[in-house]
């Protein structure tokens, strides 16, 4: 008789929660129809609706670890999944905005309980057999995406009803939130008994994980355009409808499955070089999308651009783990974690005020900021590499 963790009902129950991780923001598709729906906010803030669930990540990932203390794993992750259900379904019954934003605050909070354990349980089940960890890790990858592409093909029929209909996507939450509470088990004890014989690690960063947290942080603020900005963008210019906005979004996300899965291939071959070329992928894919026409050209502005994503965020992470202190890593991926939510949160607020600044919002223009942005962190990324491999020029003369 199989064991309950080689059963295949139990891997999509533990695996089926990852999908909610990134499906916070996918309603960005959206948003072209309910900029008039709430009169005397302005365009910046009806944006936020789609990042502030950011925010509330970063508290639910500050309050897991006292949740899971007090109560275990298990109860932290169905609350967890209860909290996403309600108050990410709660616009479908509401046309008040602060009450809309509250609840898009929750869902945040909701997903960032459970959040890091969609990760942290993999190991506990399958840590005795090396190559299932590695197969169950690399499916908990990839499923965050899937999660994300669902919804917005979905969406691109939800939004042709309404708005509102939009936020039916999350009642997604269903059936993962029943498997996870019938098929996985959990107990507080086991857990408890773990923490307590751990030995406490003081951790510690240094200034390479300050520098890759604000790198992050800046790279995550100037990204989400695309979330926010590319369905205005499709709309206003005729290129499509919001239906078409969905499909292009959950079309992308596709796309990004295959090639952040290829960043060990592309590393292999590369190795630093995927630094400054994932984020000139990442300028230029922003430079198409400001000046793209028809439908054909936008895919294949946000295939360029996905490409440089996939490649470039995978290797800020691989640097993190060579960077941060022995025993550290932990922290320093929380760091990242908490400022690349906060750089999402801010980024309508923030992108919209430089755009003021500079006298142009419109989407092509937000695009052609972004596109700035990734230019100079580009520059960095060369002389990053550039500097990287005269050291190691000089130690092998050594």
């Amino acid at each position: 008789m199989k064991e309950t963790k080689d059963k295949l009902i139990f891997k999509v129950s533990l695996l089926s929660i990852s999908l909610f991780l990134m499906m916070a923001p996918q309603i960005s598709s959206a948003l072209p129809l309910m900029y008039r729906a709430f009169p005397g906010v302005d365009k910046a803030g009806v944006e936020t609706l789609s990042t502030v669930p950011n925010f509330g990540i970063v508290i639910g990932l500050l309050v897991s670890p006292f949740l899971v203390r007090w109560f275990g794993q298990k109860p932290t992750i169905i609350l967890g999944l209860l909290v996403t259900l309600v108050t990410g379904t709660f616009p479908m019954y509401s046309s008040a905005y602060v009450p809309i934003l509250i609840s898009r605050f929750l869902i945040g909070l909701g997903i960032g309980l459970f959040n890091s354990l969609a990760v942290s349980l993999i190991p506990q089940f399958y840590k005795s057999d090396e190559q299932k960890l590695a197969s169950m890790i690399g499916y908990q990858n990839v499923m965050g995406s899937v999660g994300a592409a669902l919804a917005s093909f979905l969406l691109s029929y939800l939004v042709t009803i309404s708005w509102h209909a939009a936020f039916a996507i999350y009642f997604l939450v269903i059936p993962a939130l029943l498997l996870f509470a019938i098929f996985v088990p959990l107990s507080k004890e086991k857990v408890n008994e773990q923490a307590n014989s751990a030995p406490v690690k003081k951790e510690t960063i240094n200034g390479k994980v300050v520098l890759i947290s604000i790198l992050m942080f800046f790279i995550f603020m100037f990204y989400m355009p695309v979330a926010f900005s590319l369905p205005s963008l499709i709309v206003n210019e005729g290129i499509g409808t919001t239906s078409t906005a969905a499909l292009v979004a959950g079309l992308s996300t596709l796309v990004g499955i295959p090639i952040g899965a290829s960043f060990g291939f592309f590393f292999k071959h590369l190795h630093d070089k995927v630094f400054p070329l994932g984020f000139a992928f990442v300028a230029l894919g922003f430079i198409l999308l400001a000046i793209a026409n028809n439908i054909i050209f936008l895919f294949i502005s946000v295939v360029v651009l996905g490409f440089g994503f996939g490649i470039g965020v995978p290797y800020m992470y691989n640097w993190l783990d060579w960077a941060a202190p022995q025993d550290s890593i932990n922290l320093g991926t929380t760091i990242v974690l908490v400022l690349v939510n906060i750089g999402c949160f801010i980024s309508p607020t923030v992108i919209n005020l430089i755009g003021s600044l500079v006298g142009n919002t419109s989407p092509r223009g937000i695009m052609i900021l972004s596109a700035a942005a990734f230019a100079i962190i580009f520059v960095f990324a060369l002389v990053h590499y550039l500097k990287v491999h005269k050291d190691q020029v000089n130690i092998n003369k050594v």
